[in-house]
């Protein structure tokens, strides 16, 4: 199985996160697009502000890597126009997907119509632009049972209002890597949560992302149903090698 073309290469630290300047910040963030070309992974993901630096280096390179960035990252509790503006900036900036987050504070507090809200106007602006769509849901924050019950309602939204071929291109996603949780409990994709997402999310496609450290387990995901994977350590898994990384 070619892995790589399942691989969302992601660095998505800030200077602050990572301890370092945002002189050398950058550095790594580049790194890490030049690799994503050197390796012909699906995809490139990093921050917004530098959505511009990985387009133009990936046309530079004649390469066909995408580009994604997140949007309202990494909590989404701020109001739709927000997230409709960030969005916008994006796709100027070049992005090919956009990666959400959803709101799931407001969906854990009842405020479902507010969460609908949000991913239908934003899915329609992803969809209207031509872009791939994901929702993450934060699967750590989650009990099983809101899994189920948020994966099932982004589907929902979708099949209501989007024609049905454009069904693929919307994901629900698990989690962003920047959650924290009590007693070292994991903070990204599980078996059970994607189970849950898979079973619950389709005719959506579904994003693992955090959690998946090795190729074995990135084949059993794939095998399972998984369209991408999300992983800050792309290469390492491509290699047949265990991350060492959270995300």
């Amino acid at each position: 199985m070619n892995i790589k073309q399942y691989l969302d290469s992601t660095y998505l630290k800030t200077a602050k996160q990572a301890g370092i300047t945002e002189s050398e910040n950058q550095k790594i963030a580049k790194a890490f697009i030049k690799e994503a070309i050197e390796e012909q992974f699906k995809l490139i993901m990093i921050r917004p502000e530098l959505v511009a630096v990985a387009k133009k280096m990936i046309l530079d390179a004649h390469s066909k890597v995408a580009v994604g960035t997140v949007i309202d990252f990494p909590k989404g509790e701020s109001e739709v126009s927000k997230k409709l503006e960030e969005a916008q900036l994006a796709i100027l900036n070049g992005a090919d997907d956009l990666d959400f987050v959803c709101n799931y504070e407001a969906f854990m507090l009842g405020h479902v119509a507010l969460v609908k809200d949000e991913i239908l106007q934003c899915t329609r602006l992803g969809l209207e632009n031509h872009k791939t769509v994901k929702w993450i849901i934060e699967v750590a924050a989650l009990s099983h049972k809101q899994i189920i019950q948020l994966s099932a309602l982004i589907k929902k939204v979708v099949i209501s209002n989007f024609k049905e071929e454009y069904f693929h291109t919307v994901f629900v996603k698990s989690s962003t890597g920047f959650y924290e949780t009590k007693n070292n409990l994991p903070t990204g994709a599980t078996l059970e949560t994607i189970i849950m997402m898979l079973e619950n999310a389709s005719p959506l496609s579904v994003k693992a992302a955090g959690g998946v450290r090795t190729y074995e387990e990135a084949v059993g995901m794939v095998q399972l149903g998984v369209k991408r994977i999300g992983t800050s350590s792309a290469k390492t898994i491509a290699q047949g090698q265990i991350s060492d990384s959270n995300y």
